[in-house]
């Protein structure tokens, strides 16, 4: 199959995308809350898919495969039922109160909240900032994804500048005219695609190789600890922190986070959380697996570091596995349009509006949003080619997963926030940064990490040794440092609100 065929077939896909978003513009109006929130009046299954497509992204469908391929088919407990259940129960807790106050108050964003309910501007401009610093490497894995994709489908003939630039060409045009309306619906198509083809694509493989028992007789033969629960990666501490961290993360990604104010009813709100770990099944267990069993399979793993590309070229045509590459972009671009759009509402309402704009201009803070998708994905996007470009490459895993932990420092003072009614500004204040510090401090190693550059026997890093050793990425146990940062979230909010109650 050509080159050009394949790339057509991905191009064609997110040009009919691209429609329908020209189409949601023209019923769009000039506001914030129709532009961010689609006029609060997203229905059961739009909510459901639009929560659900904008979870499908890069992290999903090239590292959760490489997981699998690496380490196991237990990767579906993390992310299907430990995850499909827990972010259905946060999906009430947290949702449901954030729907409500929304429909009384008027919110846009979770800083809105928070800085409204306690009247701190400093704090809602706080958790701005921190929710666009943990954005701004996911948008990137989303791009990394793309360009990943098209250079394996395509075995190299385009580079991976090229397939990431073309991902955020079409997602900056796309937020830019559509709004979440636009959004919304086209995940809503894009999410059953997704699903259609991932189960074709598991029911073609298995075909090809005899069926679900012949790949798993070999994968026991290859790898037999795969399919054994427990020990290695999958051992309990490391287990369950990576699922409450995806998880509570998940709750407090922007673009997740903000569909909690759109849907049209409290019906509507609870149909969805309901049918939600059902859904993450139906996708998570045909990727996974295949990922799994590809390793058994005796797939080697791609230059471009992205197994399911390679098994779908060995065991299907070359027209499907375009279908498959361009829904896996979709999928991506579901995700990067959610949160570029979500981060020009942080943007506008909790930076620009309370510490810039003199007066409330709608009309103006809708010509800023735009400008602010396309300057946020322009960054993202060199920023992704700077990452390629460096010794000590993050990988899709690392880059999702610390961008998980450094979200899900915020749930448990903004669950306090929603339901404990002792909180006060400067305990919720030194829940949010206390833990955000240190998170930061356990990721950014000078060994590590520090610009790109490893600094391991540096000067520098003999001056900062002292400082960063007393943090590990690792406690007592196994436990991450991004449940035990939420711990100390929780324990500073507690202990501040109690030494300043009476003061808010």
């Amino acid at each position: 199959m050509s080159v050009v065929l394949q790339v057509a077939i991905v191009v064609g896909y997110l040009l009919a995308a691209l429609a329908v978003g020209l189409l949601a513009y023209r019923l769009t109006e000039r506001t914030a809350e129709d532009y961010y929130l689609a006029g609060r009046s997203l229905g059961t299954v739009v909510l459901l898919f639009t929560t659900f497509a904008t979870l499908l992204s890069a992290f999903t469908f090239f590292a959760g495969p490489n997981i699998a391929y690496r380490f196991g088919p237990e990767w579906i407990l993390v992310m299907g039922l430990m995850d499909g259940v827990l972010f259905g129960l946060l999906w009430y807790v947290v949702g449901f109160k954030q729907w409500l106050l929304g429909q009384q108050h008027g919110y846009v964003t979770l800083g809105e909240l928070l800085g409204k309910r306690f009247d701190a501007p400093r704090l809602r401009g706080g958790v701005a900032f921190v929710s666009l610093f943990w954005l701004f490497p996911y948008v990137m894995l989303q791009q990394d994804g793309a360009g990943s994709a098209l250079a394996a489908l395509t075995n190299g003939a385009v580079p991976y500048w090229l397939g990431a630039g073309i991902i955020t060409g079409f997602m900056i045009l796309y937020v830019v005219l559509a709004g979440m309306r636009g959004v919304a619906w086209t995940d809503t198509l894009q999410g059953a695609f997704m699903l259609v083809v991932v189960w074709t694509a598991l029911l073609w493989v298995l075909y090809a190789v005899g069926g679900a028992s012949t790949a798993t007789a070999a994968l026991a033969a290859s790898n037999p600890e795969f399919l054994r629960l427990g020990g290695g990666f999958y051992a309990v501490p490391n287990f369950l922190s990576t699922a409450v961290g995806i998880a509570f993360g998940v709750t407090m990604f922007p673009q997740v986070n903000q569909r909690f104010f759109a849907g049209d009813s409290e019906t509507v709100l609870k149909r969805s959380f309901a049918l939600w770990p059902i859904l993450v099944l139906l996708l998570f267990v045909p990727a996974f697996m295949l990922g799994a069993w590809g390793a058994g399979l005796g797939v080697e793993m791609p230059a471009s570091g992205n197994i399911l590309p390679a098994i779908l070229a060995e065991y299907t045509p070359g027209w499907f596995a375009a279908v498959v590459v361009a829904g896996a972009m979709a999928a991506m671009m579901s995700s990067s349009d959610s949160m570029l759009l979500s981060g020009s509402s942080y943007f506008t309402r909790d930076l620009y509006r309370p510490f810039v704009a003199d007066e409330v201009d709608e009309r103006r803070e809708d010509r800023l949003a735009r400008v602010g998708v396309v300057a946020f994905a322009l960054a993202t996007y060199a920023m992704s080619l700077y990452n390629r470009s460096i010794e000590g490459t993050w990988s899709l895993f690392r880059i999702g997963d610390t961008a998980f932990g450094g979200f899900a420092q915020l749930a448990l003072p903004v669950m306090l926030a929603l339901y404990w009614d002792g909180t006060s500004r400067e305990g919720l204040a030194a829940g949010i940064f206390g833990s955000q510090l240190f998170f930061l401090l356990t990721v950014f190693q000078p060994e590590t990490w520090v610009g790109g550059v490893p600094l391991a026997g540096s000067a520098l890093a003999g001056l900062l040794e002292p400082a960063f050793g007393l943090f590990a990425s690792s406690y007592v146990g196994g436990w991450g440092a991004n449940v035990v940062g939420m711990g100390l979230g929780l324990v500073l909010t507690v202990a501040g609100s109690l030494l300043t109650a009476g003061r808010n």
